[in-house]
């Protein structure tokens, strides 16, 4: 299907215009959902902050077009799942337990 835009009145553009940015915030929620789904509450997980630096954390809880990470100095962070990877980092209270065992 191909449409002269040529053709289309200021309103008709403006219409069609709305209707290719919807889709197109359809498609990045619904990439972003199917991304999300990779991952579960509690899962320990790293990214890169603006500044290159890895930042890790638990995943907490899942947003519309992102998740919410708490990293480990307790700080909050909204981040797109794309940029999110999988860590095997042991939580503090696995470590805990796991030294407790060891003394034993």
């Amino acid at each position: 299907m191909t449409i002269d835009i040529d053709k289309l009145s200021e309103a008709e553009l403006i219409d069609l215009n709305n209707r290719i940015v919807e889709r197109l915030r359809f498609i990045h929620q619904m990439r972003a959902h199917k991304t999300m789904l990779n991952f579960s509450i509690g899962d320990r997980v790293a990214f890169e902050d603006q500044l290159g630096q890895t930042i890790e954390g638990t995943l907490t809880r899942y947003n519309k077009r992102s998740v919410t990470v708490i990293s480990g100095d307790g700080r909050h962070w909204n981040v797109s799942p794309g940029f999110l990877r999988k860590t095997n980092a042991p939580t503090a209270a696995k470590t805990s337990a796991t030294i407790a065992l060891a003394k034993r």
